[in-house]
């Protein structure tokens, strides 16, 4: 998993800078209104820190460890399950691993070292005396048991010798005592064998096996290990046929066993067959994985108002599709992850080529502004598949992330002019006629729903918002309120509360939200300037209180 750098000052970003490029898409988080330029911005830095641990993030923080310890003290628990954490002085100057002797942070604190020019202050007693973290066989190898472990340590740190059996080439230049007599060793093999304390298990994920879906599919792959001799800690993968990658038995079979799932052409007459090689598989040349397509919203455009599930996804995609001011403001990017920036126009083109990236196994996000959902992308892509017979697209999983719509966005500076019935409309009539519009905005006006404009105005379309403003008139008095909000969430963002009385055409912009109150909504003044804007619950004569 990419680290996250985080800092708490000016005077800490181009330390990590520098840090930044010794892990590719590591993600610096900067405080915001203290730090101008980090990738992404947070408001409080417990919050944060105990966020980003909590998801298994390591964690490189550029402050006093004492503040790290301190925050993160509530949440330590298990040992073998902490990620990485790190303190760095902010100029750089010292290195310090405080957690996650598992999770490689002493292999990081060296890294990190070496790009600043410092030593890494390595306290770990395994790692001073042996040159590396028994305990932390490199990728490809799996522990069999963490507590047996730490005694083998503990034996071998008392000055015990120790033999090595198996292939373990990472060993080749450890600081071991070894002799082919002693009582301690070290076993590399995928056999299935009783863990006992003189012997450190080490498993090398060297099997694949082929499956078909099915009921108690975990199950039976552990049944098949077992009658084979093997470890299950050896099992580096499941492989089925790209025919069945939508089977929900496989996926859960996967996450119930702890491996990937990979597909490729493959047939069998047997339910189960298990595969070893002679050495670590590299999954990634194993098959494919199942193909993801994402849709996701940025939101108004201030990264505090992206939802996590889709900063999350846009971290993890290969590729991203989208208008490019969209995709500009989706980023930074990787420079493994591919950009596809279209205009704003090819909508249906741009969904088709998600799928067929996404068919290939790629990991695709389609990024559209505030709510996928709302006048956006999602279904232009939906649309896409539902017109598809090509099996490969069925087979993709697609998901659909929220985002916060630039209706609810401009209600919420306002105050609440959306909290009664509401509707929402696009005043674009590219792609629905200008005569289905006026029906619906006469009956919505009838119907005394507050409204909500899309797209209201245009150079091409510069007189709809006139005659909109009409039809809504016919039943709205002239004191309705009226919200303009313009860029919201953006920089430069402006909000405006008239009337609609006052409004004219010449005040909007395609930029611009319209927000048109019912006949219930009203509006104070607010301490420091404006006007609160808000629609109440109840509606026609207020209830008693």
């Amino acid at each position: 998993m990419r680290p996250a750098i985080v800092i708490l000052g000016q005077g800490s970003l181009a330390t990590a800078r520098r840090i930044a490029q010794v892990y590719p898409g590591a993600v610096i988080h900067g405080l915001l209104g203290r730090v101008d330029g980090a990738d992404q911005s947070y408001r409080e830095f417990g919050a944060t820190l105990r966020q980003l641990y909590q998801q298994g993030t390591p964690l490189i923080a550029l402050c006093a460890a004492g503040i790290v310890i301190r925050t993160l003290a509530p949440l330590l628990l298990e040992k073998g399950e902490e990620p990485a954490v790190l303190a760095v002085a902010e100029d750089g100057s010292a290195v310090v691993p405080l957690l996650g002797g598992l999770g490689g942070v002493n292999d990081m604190a060296r890294e990190i070292a070496a790009a600043l020019g410092v030593a890494a202050a390595i306290t770990t007693s395994g790692e001073l005396r042996f040159g590396t973290c028994l305990l932390n066989p490199p990728a490809g190898y799996q522990l069999a048991d963490l507590e047996l472990g730490k005694r083998f340590v503990s034996d071998l740190l008392a000055g015990e010798s120790v033999r090595i059996e198996g292939a373990a080439p990472w060993l080749d230049q450890a600081n071991l005592a070894q002799d082919r007599q002693a009582r301690l060793a070290i076993h590399v093999g995928s056999a299935e064998r009783v863990p006992a304390a003189n012997e450190l298990l080490i498993y090398p994920q060297s099997v694949c096996v082929t499956c078909k879906p099915g009921a108690q599919l975990a199950q039976r792959v552990r049944g098949a290990l077992h009658a084979s001799g093997i470890a299950l800690q050896s099992l580096a993968c499941l492989l089925a046929s790209d025919t069945q990658m939508a089977e929900p038995s496989l996926h859960e079979a996967a996450l119930e066993l702890g491996v990937p799932l990979r597909f490729a052409e493959v047939e069998q007459a047997a339910d189960v067959v298990v595969s070893v090689a002679e050495q670590p598989l590299d999954v990634s040349q194993v098959g494919r994985p199942r193909g993801r397509l994402a849709v996701i919203g940025l939101g108004p455009g201030a990264a505090d108002l992206m939802v996590p599930a889709v900063k999350a996804e846009l971290a993890r995609c290969t590729d991203v599709l989208g208008y490019e001011t969209y995709v500009r403001m989706a980023g930074p990017f990787r420079d493994d992850q591919v950009q596809h920036c279209t205009d704003n126009r090819e909508e249906m083109q741009r969904a088709r080529h998600a799928f067929a990236l996404a068919a290939q196994g790629r990991s695709v996000v389609v990024v559209s502004s505030g709510d996928p959902g709302v006048f956006a992308m999602a279904a232009a892509v939906i649309e896409a598949l539902h017109e598809s017979d090509d099996p490969a697209w069925h087979q993709v999983e697609l998901e659909i992330l929220p985002g916060v719509s630039a209706s609810l966005a401009t209600a919420a500076q306002a105050g609440a002019p959306l909290g009664h019935d509401f509707c929402v409309m696009s005043l674009s009539d590219n792609l629905k006629p200008w005569s289905i519009i006026e029906q619906r905005l006469d009956l919505a006006s009838q119907a005394d729903l507050a409204l909500a404009f899309y797209n209201p105005i245009s150079r091409a379309r510069p007189w709809q918002l006139g005659r909109a403003l009409e039809i809504v008139a016919q039943h709205r008095n002239a004191a309705t309120p009226v919200v303009l909000g313009r860029d919201i969430g953006r920089p430069g963002q402006t909000l405006r509360v008239t009337t609609l009385g006052q409004l004219t055409p010449e005040q909007v912009d395609m930029r611009t939200m319209v927000l048109i109150g019912s006949s219930t909504t009203c509006a104070f003044p607010r301490a420091g300037g404006g006007e609160w804007v808000y629609t109440p619950r109840w509606y026609g004569e207020k209830p008693a209180s």
